[in-house]
């Protein structure tokens, strides 16, 4: 099975329980790249002692077709578009931006019982 590089922009709630349920997964097709995240959160904390890089949205752009899915779990519209835009201009068409009802189909196939919380505002595309 090939491997699936991902990143995720947004440590919230949303994103540190996402992260922590990745990172308990013994699944070696998935590898989580990067993080996006300013605020210093628990789901940046595990992230570093993890060894997994917190970088700018820019650098996870300049990332190309080395990343196959980004999770954007901010639940914020204009982040959304900028990763779009990002991504469009550097005639990137093989990166997936993943909204957060992405992460939730994910996390019913994986999870066991506990809900993902809800991120701050809208979960549509």
């Amino acid at each position: 099975m090939e491997k699936q590089t991902i990143a995720i922009v947004g440590l919230g709630k949303m994103g540190s329980a996402f992260l922590a349920e990745l990172l308990g997964q013994p699944n070696e097709a998935v590898e989580i790249v990067a993080v996006a995240e300013i605020a210093d959160t628990a789901g940046l904390a595990l992230a570093k002692s993890h060894g997994i890089e917190n970088i700018s949205i820019d650098q996870l752009i300049a990332m190309g077709e080395d990343l196959d899915i980004l999770f954007d779990l901010t639940g914020d519209d204009q982040v959304r578009q900028e990763l779009r835009d990002k991504l469009q201009a550097t005639g990137n068409r093989h990166t997936i931006v993943a909204a957060e009802n992405i992460a939730r189909m994910v996390w019913a196939l994986i999870a066991s019982g506990a809900e993902l919380p809800m991120a701050r505002a809208n979960a549509g595309y």
